[in-house]
């Protein structure tokens, strides 16, 4: 087994503020949070990536994020929220984690954007097309 943070706090092996943990899943107060009622989501088993995941799981994990967001309206009347999750070299953990935390006009959370310029078009979407989105 591959050990890891995320891995030892879904497996009791490492303290964190637990608020939901079932077979496949744990969810977790994330320890630098953007803001408060920030919550981590993380598989029980070690994954990298959503496409490592199997279906259930990752269907298990995007359920809760539907239910957190129901819980952190009612807790802290957020004028938004964001779920967010980086893959590949960007997932800065190794351990697959969706963010979900509360937003707030002028918080000072946004997107950046390098140099380079990118644009939707008839050519990326035939390229995406392409591609078997049924399995």
């Amino acid at each position: 087994m591959v050990s890891c943070i995320f891995c030892q706090i879904a497996n009791g092996e490492a303290d964190a503020n637990i608020i939901y943990r079932d077979e496949l899943v744990t969810c977790f107060l994330d320890y630098d949070p953007i803001h408060e009622g920030h919550v981590l989501i993380v598989p029980n088993r070690h994954y990298l990536d959503a496409d490592e995941i199997p279906d259930e799981t990752l269907a298990a994990i995007m359920l809760l994020a539907k239910r957190i967001v129901r819980i952190l309206k009612e807790r802290y009347s957020p004028e938004g929220y964001s779920i967010m999750q980086n893959g590949g070299l960007f997932n800065d953990v190794g351990h697959y984690h969706l963010h979900v935390f509360p937003r707030y006009k002028g918080d000072g959370f946004g997107w950046t954007f390098g140099e380079g310029k990118h644009k939707a078009s008839p050519e990326v979407a035939k390229t995406l097309l392409c591609c078997n989105l049924t399995s």
